[in-house]
């Protein structure tokens, strides 16, 4: 009746795909982790977080988005990625939990 039907509608949907692509995001972290593990590949690579950090706020920008915003879903999602690729990475193999057992 007030007219916000077709924006709810539409803020409904866009809230689902920034939901699906943060969750593809965090697969895409997942892997990253798992890589970095099989290769002995240090977890925090801090040139590719300033490459990152630029980029997010570059585009940010672009789609005339508030600074302060962009940086701080930046820091959100590259501190909650990091924590996640740290525990994964500390986590025991599956060949390391056996032997742990025995």
């Amino acid at each position: 009746m007030s007219g916000l039907e077709p924006f709810r509608r539409r803020l409904d949907f866009l809230d689902g795909e920034i939901a699906r692509l943060l969750g593809e995001r965090f697969d895409v972290c997942r892997q990253v982790a798992h890589h970095k593990r099989e290769h002995n590949i240090p977890m925090m690579q801090p040139e590719r977080v300033v490459e990152v950090r630029e980029r997010y706020l570059a585009r940010g920008a672009e789609v005339n988005l508030p600074p302060d915003f962009t940086a701080a879903l930046f820091e959100l999602l590259i501190g909650a990625t990091c924590k996640l690729e740290d525990e994964l990475i500390a986590e025991p193999t599956a060949a390391e939990a056996e032997a742990s057992e025995r």
